[in-house]
């Protein structure tokens, strides 16, 4: 498997500092937060796309993942939330990303009604990003937190190539176990965010294996299973400023999750 972290992590680093620490601590890819506060939106013009992406294919790391906010599941009408996911789709592919995170969002939406609109619009948005060779992937979160709900969408969305991205917490903050997220959505499984907390009750992000979440179980699952894709580290310091900095974890990090995946081999 291999090693990636989010830039969630290192808020508002420019490009080449990301780039730095990846190469650093031995990563081999980013998940790159999509947002106008960060340096790489979909704002971004041609040159400066150009910039980014020969930055991270001189030195090696790939750009795994565009991670935006675009909630296929929302309310109000379809076109501006695909229009959003196309903008998504066109920078990952100038990026030369192979996904783009997309969340659910369906709020306060009776689940039905959540599952056939996120459905509709990944089947909309889907082709525009098999025609560029990107995938969008619908993650195990807020509405839609278990692989059960997130596989509903992705199955009621028929042959579009969408995916998913398995976020190790919400799943498990929603009560289901490990090996049936895995099975809801190994066919569909395009990587996993592995984090760590100290309860259900506080989410502040913690090293990796100093926490509550079943990381150790996530890894030997995905070994066993012969799963051999991504693992991406979502440390979540923008929302939780008195976290520990992320460049000082890192390097444990790695070391962790190798001992894991050997452990499990």
């Amino acid at each position: 498997m291999k090693l990636a972290f989010s830039t969630l992590g290192v808020p508002g680093l420019p490009v080449p500092e990301v780039v730095e620490l990846a190469t650093a601590h031995g990563y081999h890819g980013v998940e790159l937060r999509a947002h106008p506060e960060e340096p790489v939106h979909p704002g971004l013009g041609r040159a400066d796309r150009e910039r980014v992406a020969e930055t991270f294919r001189s030195a090696g790391v790939e750009i795994l993942a565009v991670s935006g906010y675009a909630h296929a599941a929302g309310p109000g009408p379809d076109e501006p939330v695909v229009a959003e996911l196309r903008e998504l789709t066109a920078l990952a592919a100038d990026l030369g990303a192979r996904y783009v995170r997309v969340f659910p969002g369906g709020g306060d939406s009776p689940p039905a009604e959540a599952d056939a609109t996120a459905a509709r619009r990944l089947a909309v948005a889907g082709p525009y990003a098999a025609e560029r060779t990107v995938r969008l992937l619908l993650e195990t979160h807020d509405s839609h937190r278990t692989g059960a709900a997130v596989a509903r969408v992705l199955n009621a969305a028929g042959p579009v190539d969408a995916g998913a991205v398995w976020d190790v917490m919400h799943p498990w903050l929603g009560g289901e176990e490990p090996a049936d997220t895995l099975a809801a959505l190994a066919s569909r499984l395009g990587y996993v965010q592995l984090k760590d907390i100290a309860s259900a009750e506080d989410t502040t992000p913690l090293p990796l294996g100093a926490g509550v979440l079943p990381i150790a179980e996530v890894v030997e699952l995905l070994s066993r299973s012969g799963w051999d894709g991504w693992l991406s580290w979502e440390y979540e310091r923008r929302w939780y400023p008195q976290a520990a900095p992320l460049p000082d974890l890192l390097g444990p990090a790695r070391d962790h999750l190798m001992r894991l995946l050997s452990d499990a081999a």
